[in-house]
């Protein structure tokens, strides 16, 4: 029982980390296009001489 008492502060911890990170990755903008690096290797880059 005692083993109850450290893992959930450490989960509770560790999700509270993790929901802190999406948080601070959708409001910086790192979530705003999710189309364009997808279909960037489609396009042809001129050619280089």
């Amino acid at each position: 029982m005692s083993v109850v008492f450290i893992v959930l502060p450490l989960a509770l911890l560790l999700v509270g980390g993790a929901v802190a990170a999406f948080v601070w990755s959708a409001r910086s903008g790192q979530l705003d296009d999710l189309d364009t690096p997808a279909v960037r290797m489609v396009h042809d880059e001129a050619p280089r001489s």
